[in-house]
């Protein structure tokens, strides 16, 4: 189960147990042997021109549109689960990283491909931020953070540069903006839309760096054909980086900071 489908289960009669199983079901997620954090590298190809990655067995080397993987018996990979002595080139891994076709002793060797550049990125099970994982702290849930909403498309897609949180500057891809009340105020959040239809924003509001982390995750429902959507906060998540540093996620767009308060949804990493 990934880390993004938990947040969309159905709801029942009690929204609270409902809210409840999906907080138990997302901590169990991030937790699993190859969520979040597990992973304890994203290393560019273009930081390595010899093609050793440290700590990482193989020799990798970006070839144009794929990487080349070379491999000796001491190195222990297997590719689609059978031993690599020799060479393979590969893509971009899109499956779950738990079905990603590089494994080591365990690790799972993910490809990973952003605006044309290469890398890989290293999952074990056995790391360290995994151990000390103690959970999420998350606001119980609240009716009142539940909001209507109307998704407002943007004539053409936007794409806007944003810092990421390795510090590097990367496009954002936006749809258009989802609109709700707030506090007796209108707000408005950019958003993205999925390939299923769902939209996820990236955004701060007035808690971020001091009750909860810089910046989090919504993540919708569809929209109705009219473009009505709940906005729902108690569903707002942790970005992935807030449990290991070395993802490279999103800030939030210019306009995407509330200058209220959002005190619902995961607010940080538990500490042990």
């Amino acid at each position: 189960m990934s880390t993004d489908d938990v947040d969309r289960g159905a709801r029942g009669d009690d929204p609270r147990q409902e809210w409840q199983q999906w907080h138990e079901q997302r901590t169990a997620a991030v937790a699993s042997s190859y969520g979040p954090l597990s992973l304890t590298g994203t290393y560019w190809l273009s930081d390595v021109p010899e093609g050793r990655i440290p700590a990482v067995p193989g020799e990798w080397r970006a070839d144009g549109d794929e990487v080349v993987l070379t491999a000796g018996a001491e190195d222990g990979i297997t590719v689609d689960g059978k031993p690599l002595i020799g060479t393979v080139r590969l893509t971009a891994d899109h499956a779950p990283i738990h079905e990603s076709r590089v494994e080591s002793a365990g690790r799972r060797l993910v490809v990973l491909r952003r605006e044309g550049e290469w890398a890989v990125r290293d999952f074990d099970p056995e790391s360290p931020a995994r151990r000390a994982f103690r959970g999420i702290v998350a606001t119980p849930y609240d009716e009142e953070w539940v909001r209507p909403g109307v998704f407002r498309p943007y004539a053409e897609d936007r794409h806007v540069r944003v810092e990421n949180a390795d510090g590097k500057e990367r496009g954002l891809g936006l749809a258009g903006e989802l609109v709700f009340d707030l506090h007796g105020a209108e707000h408005s959040l950019q958003v993205a839309v999925e390939a299923d239809g769902t939209l996820w924003a990236v955004f701060a509001d007035a808690t971020s760096g001091r009750d909860s982390y810089r910046f989090r995750f919504l993540r919708p429902a569809a929209p109705a054909a009219d473009g009505t959507v709940t906005v729902d906060f108690n569903r707002a998540l942790l970005p992935p980086c807030a449990f290991a540093p070395h993802f490279i996620c999103p800030f939030p767009p210019p306009g995407n900071t509330l200058d209220t308060a959002v005190a619902a949804g995961e607010r940080r990493p538990a500490e042990g």
